[in-house]
């Protein structure tokens, strides 16, 4: 007859278990206030230039330009924007999703109106649903430089 050994229960301790949960935004990673639009997916809030994530909208100096701009200019005209900044970086400016008082998401009623398209590479195709049918062929030159066949305007 074998002896058993008895592990007392205060030598045994229970398994670990670790959980990741995103962080929280704090406050230093929420901008809020009054917009400067520099170009259709440029805005400046309290002196920081922003990048609106996960669009691109045409140059200032290409076709549909100054369009995009100025329907993003009507979009924020007199709103309190709200920008939710992320880590990256984009041409020495933040990035962040930005929104309008009531929830809208600034990138997609861009997209939506045809004046931007959605960038897959940096949204993860969030916005293409919202792309107007001629969007991509008007707006060659954005989707070119998506593609990596047209540099950016400050890379020139």
């Amino acid at each position: 007859m074998g002896r058993h050994r008895r592990r007392s229960r205060s030598l045994t301790r229970p398994p670990v278990v670790v959980v990741h949960l995103p962080p929280e935004p704090t406050d230093d990673r929420i901008l809020r206030g009054q917009c400067w639009v520099v170009d259709g997916d440029t805005i400046v809030i309290e002196g920081t230039h922003i990048r609106i994530a996960g669009i691109d909208a045409p140059e200032l100096d290409h076709p549909w330009g100054k369009k995009s701009k100025w329907a993003l200019v009507q979009m924020c005209k007199g709103q309190t924007i709200t920008a939710r900044l992320r880590p990256d970086l984009s041409y020495d400016r933040v990035v962040a999703e930005c929104f309008l008082p009531d929830g809208r998401d600034l990138a997609a009623e861009l997209v939506r109106a045809g004046m931007a398209l959605d960038w897959p590479k940096f949204s993860g195709g969030k916005y293409r649903h919202l792309e107007t049918p001629d969007a991509r062929k008007r707006m060659w030159r954005a989707a070119a430089r998506q593609r990596g066949k047209l540099r950016p305007q400050s890379e020139i």
